[in-house]
């Protein structure tokens, strides 16, 4: 009687296991792969039910990877096309096992009794615990395979020393039964390292988080004065559109002026349309509104303090940056181009900003160059500053460029930055 008990727990566990290592790899998602998964399954168990009549069970339990774990990742290989995560479905679900077995020891030492006892606990709670498992576990796991490879890693990497270790030690030795402190403490010691290890990394990811949230809201400051900058700019430009508009009436009240001899008034009238209309004109460098209202701002404000500013290229109105992305790029290229030629420019020396703009085959070019001191310090390739409050440009302009996947470049060339990028 035991000996059947035993063997119904076998293949009971066996279940057990292949069920979850097939729902932790999402083998079971079509009604083929089930189909293909019962019908091997029960090819699996004969096999395995025949082979404990002609093998030792000491041989069985060493032989058992071969019997069960290696046809199982083929299996799961076949219907999942995922090999790396079909090895650690089978070895989380290899861990899970451990709850089974673990639960019947403690009731075995709770009333004393023997093997009898703890197979037929076993198989009592082996239905309970499959269906809890895969109710409550199993869509957690699952979602760790979408995860990038390295935290897939990670994720298998308990299980992995679990099973050497279980095998090592309690199945091709019998070095877990010994008493040996080093086989008692290993697991705690795993546990230790573990935990100082995900304390690390942690850490680290905390800090990244706290940086990226930073850059997010600088972007977010930055975008937020740009787009008044932007809705100014359109006031303005719809002033200067409604003067153009009314020149009819100014041009009556001029000529009422004249006709009653009172040139000085139209004269000063004059000035005061041209000023006014001067300072609300917007200038024209290309279709794209966004760009167009960006560009005019700051050739504005580089004309104010003496810098030449050109632009040459053209973008349509259309184009596959967003508006929002594209006034963070300008606006941060072209504000520290601004500030890094005003530095020049209070010492009296001749400064300049050249953009270089335009989309073509889809894809997006910027080129600014502006004159600068010789020491612009790089830190991999990118411009880093001490100075408070600086620096974020450069970060944004980077975060941006990144999340389209593109690429950028700075360097300084006989005294001039130079900013490349591509998205």
């Amino acid at each position: 009687m035991s000996a059947w008990i035993s063997i119904l727990n076998g293949g009971a566990v066996s279940i057990f296991g292949s069920l979850l290592s097939a729902s932790f790899c999402k083998a079971l998602g079509t009604k083929r792969n089930r189909l293909i998964f019962f019908y091997c399954m029960i090819f699996l168990l004969a096999i395995q039910g025949g082979a404990t009549f002609f093998i030792e069970d000491n041989i069985f339990r060493q032989m058992y990877p071969l019997f069960m774990h290696l046809p199982l990742l083929l299996l799961l290989y076949i219907l999942t096309k995922r090999l790396l995560w079909s090895i650690i479905a089978i070895l989380s679900a290899y861990l899970c096992c451990q709850l089974r077995r673990w639960l019947a020891l403690l009731v075995v030492e709770m009333f004393s009794g023997g093997i009898v006892m703890q197979d037929t606990i076993e198989l009592i709670i082996t239905l309970p615990m499959l269906i809890f498992l895969l109710h409550y576990v199993s869509p957690f796991v699952r979602q760790q395979s979408d995860y990038p490879i390295k935290l897939q890693f990670q994720f298998g990497l308990v299980p992995a020393l679990y099973y050497v270790f279980d095998y090592l030690t309690r199945v091709y030795t019998d070095f877990l039964y010994s008493g040996s402190p080093v086989a008692v403490e290993f697991m705690p010691f795993v546990c230790c390292v573990l935990y100082l290890v995900l304390l690390l990394y942690n850490s680290t990811e905390e800090r990244k988080r706290s940086q990226l949230e930073q850059v997010q809201k600088s972007l977010d400051l930055q975008l937020s004065q740009a787009v008044k900058e932007i809705n100014s700019l359109r006031e303005s430009q719809a002033l200067a559109i409604r003067y153009r508009h009314d020149l009819r009436h100014h041009l009556q009240y001029l000529s009422v002026c004249i006709e009653n001899g009172q040139e000085d008034l139209a004269q000063t009238y004059i000035s005061g349309i041209c000023k006014e209309i001067e300072t609300q004109t917007v200038r024209h460098y290309c279709e794209n509104e966004t760009a167009n209202l960006v560009l005019s701002a700051f050739a504005g404000r580089a004309q104010k303090v003496g810098i030449t500013m050109d632009v040459k290229g053209a973008l349509p109105t259309f184009i596959m940056v967003s508006d929002s992305d594209l006034c963070v790029i300008l606006s941060n290229a072209l504000e520290n181009a601004l500030h890094a030629c005003q530095a020049l420019a209070h010492d009296g020396k001749e400064t300049f900003i050249h953009v270089q703009i335009y989309e073509r085959e889809g894809k997006f070019f910027l080129q600014v160059v502006n004159t600068c001191e010789n020491t612009v310090r790089f830190e991999k390739g990118i411009p880093v500053t001490d100075k408070a409050g600086h620096g974020i440009g450069v970060q944004s302009i980077c975060a941006i460029v990144e999340r389209y996947g593109g690429i950028y470049s700075f360097e300084v060339q006989d005294g001039r930055f130079v900013l490349r990028l591509s998205l």
